[in-house]
């Protein structure tokens, strides 16, 4: 694995921004529907950010998978919660789930390695 998680999460957030300015209506669209959804209710932000990280896997979005790493640890995910979720989304992904399951585990394991 070569990706650098901490520095693309940096890059994705930054040209999220221009995206914001390029088209605002869509991106504050998009930013209220991840605040609302993130939120607690029923299912607590931990919850949801475990389950968002196991579609992130199945669905193979890399860019998805290091926010939602680094958003399950912020929500106080532990290493042993963030590694099953990656077991549940291989079983529902199969074999191409193993290996953005591993590119899950590389961006937790860098994300810890930064101080808090």
């Amino acid at each position: 694995m070569s990706n650098n998680y901490p520095e693309k999460l940096d890059r994705i957030c930054e040209l999220m921004g221009e995206l914001g300015h390029e088209i605002p209506g869509t991106m504050g669209a998009f930013s209220h529907l991840h605040e609302v959804s993130a939120e607690d209710s029923v299912l607590d932000g931990k919850v949801k950010e475990l389950i968002a990280l196991g579609i992130a896997i199945t669905i193979r979005c890399e860019g998805c998978i290091t926010f939602h790493v680094h958003d399950a640890i912020q929500a106080g995910a532990s290493h042993e919660e963030i590694t099953e979720t990656i077991g549940v989304a291989i079983l529902m992904g199969g074999g191409p789930s193993v290996v953005y399951g591993c590119e899950a585990l590389e961006a937790l394991s860098q994300f810890e390695a930064v101080p808090a």
